[in-house]
């Protein structure tokens, strides 16, 4: 566990929300680069404290559902956008970005607690973070690497891309939901990047992209693909893979939400 502060929030794209947290224990993050991920904990509305649940040989889960609601905080999985070591900040003390989707409803509101969290996100605010490594996960003989996302899985994407070495070839096909999510990407000269920009306010998210996938064939048996962000896109994606001629094996996929339908209020 990393306990750290919100230092400033502020609205990189129309779509995102980049929270930078910084304390001392963060001295100890040991940042590997890619999609290296971690468990966010939040103070819920109207908690005074954040307790973080304790971290035993048996994991954290039992004790944080054994946590009394009124002391259990919020709890999501989040992508290391950046990291800057206290060596190297020019703040004095490491810091580190957190991207979140800024997600709305029919009436413009917005929705989702940490998105809420993240654009209301005042200096000071405590955060704690629970390392979990990372998935992308590369053979050593592979051939080119392939990374699918949408705007969820963007952060991963882009930390994959900075993190490649520079003799390395593929491709990235992002799905954003507005021409303006599109940003510079450090990617080494061989790898392609395909932005698509969802052509309808409404449509699922991971839908572009995924059809842009089907249009993909790999080159060999020999490459890497990392598919992630909603459900569908992550499965359907690995079974276009797979019938492609891409082992299981050389398929990393994971869906990080679900689409749910939204019922008309007439309906």
């Amino acid at each position: 566990m990393f306990r750290a502060a919100v230092v400033r929030s502020e609205r990189v794209t129309p779509s995102v929300q980049r929270v930078t947290v910084a304390g001392d224990e963060l001295d100890s993050f040991d940042w590997v680069g890619f999609d290296q991920w971690f468990r966010l904990f939040l103070r819920r509305p109207g908690q005074e404290e954040l307790i973080a649940p304790p971290v035993t040989g048996s994991g954290w889960w039992p004790a944080y559902l054994a946590m009394p609601e009124e002391h259990r905080p919020h709890c999501a999985n989040y992508t290391v956008a950046d990291f800057r070591p206290r060596a190297s900040c020019p703040s004095g003390v490491s810091e580190l970005d957190i991207d979140f989707v800024v997600h709305r409803g029919p009436d413009g509101a917005l929705e989702g607690r940490a998105a809420i969290w993240a654009c209301g996100a005042r200096p000071g605010e405590p955060v704690v973070l629970l390392d979990q490594g990372v998935l992308f996960d590369a053979p050593s003989d592979a051939s080119s690497v392939l990374v699918v996302a949408e705007e969820t899985g963007l952060p991963a994407a882009v930390g994959i891309a900075r993190s490649l070495p520079q003799d390395a070839v593929g491709r990235l096909i992002l799905e954003v939901p507005t021409a303006a999510d599109r940003r510079p990407l450090h990617a080494p000269a061989g790898v392609e990047v395909t932005w698509v920009v969802r052509a309808e306010p409404a449509a699922v998210p991971g839908a572009a992209a995924l059809a842009a996938l089907r249009e993909h064939v790999p080159a060999d048996d020999r490459g890497y693909a990392f598919v992630v962000g909603e459900s569908t896109l992550a499965t359907a994606g690995r079974r276009h893979l797979h019938r492609a001629g891409l082992p299981k094996s050389r398929i990393t996929f994971s869906g990080f939400w679900k689409h749910e339908a939204r019922v008309p209020a007439h309906a």
